[in-house]
């Protein structure tokens, strides 16, 4: 293997030549106390980085087993040395500049979630952090001498700040393993307890703006759980705590304008993921199958049975296999619902601002006007129950539009000016006030249950075979068709996304048969990551690309979009 001081030797000898002469670099590098892989080599400076590995064996690193013996401790401690090297970077480099991307020196961006990543690999064996680098050039001429300050004399001493377990905060880093395995057993705790949700008090729900998931501090109210739902929790770490436990059935969040309902349902979506100390959601937990729901006129829908909501559509159009390529509100809040119930999920998660208004309730005067044979729909309000109660799918559904609500709900949470309340017994004394209530409506469809199979022709292949790529966290081109992901308002980091595109291709690759069904496909998929880590669906060598771990829920939902989607 060669040293450190050989990859100076190449660098000042390709010093200002073209920029594909940087391909000489290529290969691993021994430091004093790492090694070095360069493993990708950009093409020129306006390309992706290029991609390294430095890599120090744990018998001199010195990172102890118990940081990292069951899953979510190591999520805990890849999150925080990811964050270390972040801030080591910054605090140690300066970027040289060029042309294009040169001199860009980073590690994957953390966000306030603490979840599954990539960027750093720790075992017995080694530590490894993952890095992208843009291999610095005027032009597209090499700058050499800069390429050799960033790789021979800055990332050792990034490395040895940030890898080395005599060199971090060790207090942080045991903090941060123990809320992850407080936050495991909290997930754990809610389900043996019948709970589809916790919200710790004095939890903060608001964020600083609508483009930001960090933590509004200014003027914030804390949340504090009414007592009727209040639970207590002993955390082996953090020790006794309380909140609110939201019970399994269906609960209706309501109250009046700007007062907190759809703030509190947001913390409840992104309540699958664990939180950083300090994001004032570090103990909001939400069951990890809880999917959000909404209406997304315009998605394509391929061969989805809808009919336990919408059927005798006019012209005679089948919705036991329905097919579009420009789904309408109530069409596609149905599909999003059936697509979810597919995969698995035990939480529907709603709110009626982003709902098709004609799925969600037809009241008493409407279907005194329009009788039931001239209306395709059967509103969720007929459903909601029967999902409970025939499939234990629960649901929580902001609303502040439609009291029907109260006569089909178990729970009824008031916020009001962001403190909930308990109105359950109240919502249920207007509902027998009612001299004429709506009709419930039923259709025929109640429990059809259709297989659909991913055939392997979804996966079309240009001139220059398949190009998938991400593009932020909410878009991703397959070859020259996109992928419009933005209302997965769960797949939060570009790097899932990213993520995503690999196993997409991983799937083409690998897996699809003609035999198994979408879902078949994609928890086969994630039990080769579970098996095999992260990395497996990665089409690289050497450093595999920044990745963060995507649901299963938004991978499913990505095909579901596609709308080159084959399906048998």
């Amino acid at each position: 293997m060669k040293a450190l001081k050989d990859l100076s030797k190449i660098l000042n000898n390709i010093d200002g030549k073209g920029y594909k002469a940087y391909k000489d670099i290529r290969g691993q590098y021994k430091g004093e106390d790492f090694i070095l892989s360069i493993d990708y080599v950009q093409g020129d400076p306006f390309a992706s980085p290029s991609r390294i590995r430095v890599t120090v064996p744990n018998d001199k690193a010195k990172f102890s087993p118990e940081l990292y013996n069951t899953p979510y401790k190591l999520k805990g401690a890849v999150d925080f040395l990811s964050r270390t090297f972040t801030k080591n970077i910054n605090k140690i480099y300066k970027n040289v500049g060029g042309s294009g991307k040169s001199g860009t020196l980073s590690i994957g961006q953390c966000g306030q979630e603490i979840i599954e990543r990539n960027y750093v690999l720790i075992n017995e064996d080694t530590v490894e952090a993952r890095l992208e680098l843009g291999l610095p050039a005027a032009g597209r001429r090499i700058l050499g001498k800069k390429a050799e300050y960033i790789l021979v004399e800055v990332i050792p001493k990034i490395v040895e700040a940030s890898l080395f377990f005599n060199s971090i905060n060790k207090d942080d880093l045991y903090n941060k393993v123990r809320l992850t395995e407080d936050q495991y057993f909290l997930r754990k705790e809610i389900e043996k307890r019948g709970l589809i949700a916790f919200v710790a008090n004095e939890s903060i729900l608001p964020r600083e703006s609508g483009v930001s998931q960090r933590p509004l501090f200014k003027n914030v109210v804390h949340f504090k759980s009414p007592k009727e739902y209040e639970v207590e929790i002993e955390l082996p770490n953090y020790g006794l705590i309380k909140g609110m436990g939201i019970p399994q059935g269906v609960t209706l969040i309501v109250g009046g304008g700007f007062h907190g309902k759809s703030t509190l349902l947001q913390a409840l979506e992104l309540g699958v993921y664990d939180h950083i100390s300090g994001d004032g959601r570090e103990y909001i937990v939400t069951i990890e199958d809880a999917v959000k729901i909404k209406a997304e006129d315009g998605r394509n829908v391929e061969k989805v049975n809808i009919s336990p909501f919408i059927n005798n559509l006019p012209m005679g159009q089948n919705t036991t296999r329905f097919s579009t390529e420009n789904a309408s509100g109530s069409t596609s809040q149905a599909t999003n619902i059936m697509e979810a119930l597919e995969v698995g999920t035990d939480l529907l998660l709603i709110d009626e601002d982003t709902s098709a208004t004609n799925f969600m309730i037809r009241d008493g005067r409407m279907q005194q006007l329009v009788i039931k044979e001239k209306e395709p729909i059967t509103p969720f309000i007929d459903k909601v129950r029967s999902l409970y109660e025939e499939k234990g799918v629960s649901t929580v559904l902001v609303i502040g539009g439609s009291g029907d609500y109260f006569e089909v709900a178990d729970n009824v949470i008031m916020m009001d000016e962001y403190i909930p309340k308990d109105v359950t017994k109240k919502a249920k004394e207007i509902i027998k006030k009612l001299e004429e209530p709506r009709k419930t409506e039923k259709n025929s469809r109640e429990n059809e249950d259709v297989k659909r199979i991913l055939l392997k022709s979804t996966f079309t292949k240009g001139k220059n075979g398949v190009k998938v790529k991400s593009r932020g966290w909410n878009n991703i081109t397959y070859n020259k068709m996109d992928i419009n992901l933005q209302d997965l308002e769960q797949l939060i980091h570009s790097d899932q996304t990213n993520a995503i595109c690999f196993i997409l291709q991983y799937i083409m690759e690998k897996v699809v048969d003609d035999r198994m069904t979408l879902v078949e496909v994609v928890n086969k998929v994630y039990k080769d990551i579970d098996t095999k880590g992260l990395d497996t669906v990665s089409p690289y060598k050497g450093h595999p690309g920044n990745m963060v771990l995507p649901r299963k829920y938004e991978i499913v939902a990505t095909l579901n979009r596609f709308r080159n989607l084959k399906i048998k």
